[in-house]
């Protein structure tokens, strides 16, 4: 592939299939796995949905890069990304294994089937993993099985990166301050994985679902960046990240333009006024320079903003692949005009495209 410039993707999608993760289980735990997907599935309609219908994959999906056989099989991922001229990609699945893979739908056989889900993520990686790289996810209710679990993925798979749920409360779990954490934490430190908190509907959100009188649900999906705000503040206003000062979290698709006047404007001024934060010695927006990081696809305003804030060490630029916000095809043209338009010195492009990607994640 002889590409203008060497671009990395740091959040890109795949597909896996149920009969993609079943394969990597035991045959007797097929069944454990479609009867939790069933359950999911209803407990979705019902409560979340309201009993309205589904929404329809097309809608969160670009029409001619979701029909490319690369969002489903790895050999032609390759082929796809030598078209768009991307040399690696982090990859996320659509089909979220800690959502199903949970002892309240499997009983005691979820631990098994979740490593047989992060199995199935690891295959697909595999077929290059020079280029490849999976979110491999980690579960929060059992923090003693999610410390081996980050073990094992970090010593048998080199895993450079795990995703948890940026909301553990949604769960009926405590927020990431709390000391039952404290283990994971500590793990995630010592094997020098990332962790990755990715754009995902809060359950309260689905109320607006429900309200949401337009045909695509558009109010709705509008709204998934704005509970991210809260993820950011529990890290960092809790002195979580100050307190595991080797902890680093990369927010995925949380939009740019509102974080650095979220951070000039709410989180920074506040360490100046009468509010007390325990743990908290130094200001937000330096601990979100030091040991965070926002991934984003085209937005040049929001990108300049950005940047003239928090500077170029912490920008990951990414395809979304398949996504509705995706430039698939066309990246190696749209990451010359985008990075143009916000002003970014030619000194630091490669940080933003290529470089921080392959310093965070050991591409």
């Amino acid at each position: 592939m002889q590409a203008a410039q060497t671009l990395v993707s740091a959040d890109s999608h795949v597909y896996l299939t149920g009969d993609w993760v079943k394969e990597r289980l035991r045959r007797d735990l097929h069944a454990v796995w479609d009867e939790a997907s069933s359950k999911a599935e209803a407990y979705a309609a019902e409560h979340l949905r309201g009993g309205q219908p589904n929404l329809d994959l097309r809608d969160f999906v670009d029409p001619e890069a979701s029909q490319d056989a690369g969002y489903s099989e790895p050999a032609a991922r390759l082929k796809a990304m030598d078209r768009d001229g991307v040399q690696a990609e982090v990859l996320f699945p659509e089909l979220g294994g800690a959502k199903i893979c949970h002892p309240s739908l499997m009983g005691n056989d979820w631990k098994e089937v979740f490593q047989g889900y992060n199995q199935a993520l690891s295959d697909f990686a595999g077929h290059d993993p020079d280029r490849l790289l999976c979110a491999y996810q980690i579960p929060l209710m059992d923090v003693d099985f999610a410390c081996k679990e980050v073990e094992r993925l970090a010593r048998d798979h080199k895993a450079r990166c795990v995703q948890i749920t940026p909301f553990p409360a949604d769960m009926g779990l405590p927020d990431v301050h709390d000391p039952v954490y404290a283990p994971l934490w500590h793990t995630i430190e010592d094997t020098g994985v990332t962790i990755m908190n990715h754009l995902e509907p809060k359950t309260e959100l689905w109320s607006i679902f429900r309200r949401d009188p337009t045909p695509q649900k558009g109010i709705f999906t509008g709204m998934a960046w704005a509970p991210l705000a809260e993820a950011i503040c529990f890290w960092i206003l809790t002195g979580t990240l100050e307190k595991y000062p080797k902890l680093r979290v990369v927010f995925v698709e949380p939009g740019l333009g509102w974080i650095p006047w979220f951070f000039e404007f709410l989180l920074d001024p506040r360490m100046h006024e009468h509010y007390e934060f325990p743990g908290v010695n130094r200001p937000p927006s330096e601990t979100f320079r030091q040991q965070c990081g926002a991934t984003f696809m085209y937005e040049p305003k929001g990108l300049k903003a950005f940047y003239d804030y928090f500077g170029a060490d912490c920008l990951y630029w990414s395809t979304d692949f398949p996504h509705p916000a995706t430039c698939w095809p066309h990246s190696q043209k749209q990451v010359v005009s985008q990075l143009t338009e916000a002003g970014i010195p030619e000194a630091d492009r490669r940080k933003i495209v290529c470089d921080n990607a392959l310093r965070t994640f050991a591409l």
